[in-house]
């Protein structure tokens, strides 16, 4: 027993010091908000018959869904024009401000708020994707993703610069959305609007809102470090336990998807790939289908590929290289599938949630390209001069741009 005890400990020192994985959670931030954001803009001219009032699935009907299934969506709160373009509008605004990452744990809240309120509305609309997505956004909320490769991580950056010169930096916007937002929760459910909806999104929504303000209170006023090592552990945990949560997720799909088709015949003889190549309305290229559709090998080898790839991946999660090339592999079938079948938003989810297993050593690489690949950018659009010495007056200038921030 005392041999487990050391590696007990390390591991609940990993999980409780630090949250793991900041590459992986801001690619699967910006992976979900980006992939919302693009259907949001293809269906921006359909919005009206896809989630409107008057649209086909109309509001009386969408009413008696939400009275029996107890759906969370902001959408049945009014039945107005304005009412609907306002929840639209804010999922649209808030998928941008999350992919930026701008706020990130209030605008995860409010990206969830936007695609639960269009999604349980009218419960018919997706391919599929949309149900990754819908379950993807609850457990966003739950992790710190702005901690690389967002405007909270540059805000922190300028903070803690100012700081170390002695500067008093004070957080104006946080309180600010803080209470806006709270006014709006307490007043929404002091009307009854969400008394009759499952309790799961009205206690998320409490649970951020109170847990926003007691880290203001005791950032702002604890005198120890015993308070903010608490809350450090509670975040950490939380977020570590979500980004589990979404690693399970994503191995249950496959692992699922895998044995049911193994239970099907076509699959079983390898013809299971031709039939939808061949359906009208998953043939966008008709030639390009028919092309690959063609070889009868190439059938067989894509259908059997297919299967022995999604019921081996949740396996090789233990060897590193193996994972690695089933994880290329299934991220190529995938941008295959957005092309070939029609469905850009469905492999979009799926390649966000298969991100959260690429490895940190190549999202990093990544991360420098892109950085580099912008200086580059940045440099011709002027032309490039060495500063020179910086005085008291540019320090105290770049305080104040930290505490606007």
């Amino acid at each position: 027993m005392n041999r487990f005890a050391p590696a007990v400990s390390a591991a609940l020192a990993r999980v409780t010091g630090s949250a793991l994985g900041p590459c992986q959670s801001a690619v699967i931030r910006i992976g979900f908000s980006a992939t919302w954001l693009l259907f949001l803009l293809r269906e921006f001219p359909h919005r009206q018959e896809m989630y409107g009032p008057d649209g086909p699935w109309s509001w009386d009907l969408a009413q008696q869904l939400i009275a029996t299934n107890h759906a969370f969506t902001a959408l049945m709160w009014s039945d107005g024009q304005g009412w609907f373009e306002a929840v639209y509008a804010l999922a649209v605004v808030s998928s941008v401000l999350l992919l930026l990452g701008w706020r990130t744990r209030t605008l995860s809240v409010l990206f969830m708020v936007g695609v639960l309120s269009l999604q349980n509305r009218s419960v018919f609309m997706g391919d599929g994707g949309d149900n990754v997505l819908h379950l993807m956004a609850i457990y966003l909320v739950f992790t710190r993703c702005g901690q690389v490769w967002s405007l909270d991580a540059r805000r922190a950056r300028l903070t803690a610069a100012a700081r170390a010169r002695g500067e008093h930096v004070v957080d104006r916007v946080g309180p600010a959305l803080w209470g806006v937002l709270g006014f709006a929760l307490v007043a929404v459910t002091a009307g009854g609007r969400l008394d009759a909806v499952d309790p799961t999104a009205p206690t998320v929504l409490y649970v951020v809102w109170v847990g926003v303000a007691v880290r203001w209170a005791v950032e702002r006023w604890a005198r120890g470090r015993e308070p903010r090592v608490l809350l450090d552990v509670v975040a950490a945990v939380a977020h570590n336990g979500a980004l589990f949560v979404i690693m399970a997720e994503a191995c249950l799909i496959y692992a699922t998807a895998g044995w049911y088709k193994i239970q099907g015949s076509r699959w079983q003889d390898g013809t299971a790939v031709h039939y939808p190549l061949h359906l009208d309305y998953f043939s966008p290229w008709p030639a390009l289908a028919d092309l690959l559709a063609a070889s009868g090998t190439m059938v067989m080898l894509v259908t059997y590929g297919t299967v022995i790839v999604q019921v081996a991946f949740p396996f090789t999660l233990f060897n590193r290289r193996v994972k690695n090339v089933l994880l290329a592999l299934m991220m190529v079938e995938h941008a295959v599938i957005a092309v070939v079948l029609g469905l850009p938003f469905f492999s979009l989810a799926m390649i966000a949630a298969d991100a959260v297993f690429l490895p940190t050593s190549f999202l990093r690489r990544l991360g420098g390209w892109a950085a580099r690949a912008r200086g580059r950018l940045q440099g011709r659009g002027g032309r490039a001069t060495v500063p020179g010495p910086r005085g008291a007056g540019d320090d105290a200038a770049v305080g104040a741009e930290a505490g606007r921030t």
